[in-house]
């Protein structure tokens, strides 16, 4: 199994981090002033996930789609009707 790179560890834990700041921002013990803060600190890391996760799909695009060969290339899905 490989690593993850630094870009997917930084772009796990701002996610991390957004989740923990925004259950703090919905504590009824934090004052307006600190909701405010911690508003704001969001916006600033929400800049900085969109740019890694731009990055990472930019490598994502870079590296190509993989193409599927073999049997799974010929496979047909049908539906089948539920009869009620």
């Amino acid at each position: 199994m490989a690593e993850p790179d630094n870009l997917s560890i930084k772009i796990r834990e701002l996610m991390d981090w957004q989740t923990v700041a925004w259950r703090r921002v919905a504590d009824p013990d934090v004052t307006t002033f600190e909701r405010r803060e911690i508003r704001n600190h969001v916006k600033t890391s929400n800049d900085e996930l969109r740019r890694c996760l731009a990055i990472k799909a930019e490598r994502f695009r870079a590296r190509g789609a993989v193409k599927v060969r073999g049997r799974a290339e010929n496979i047909r899905f049908r539906l089948l009707a539920a009869e009620f």
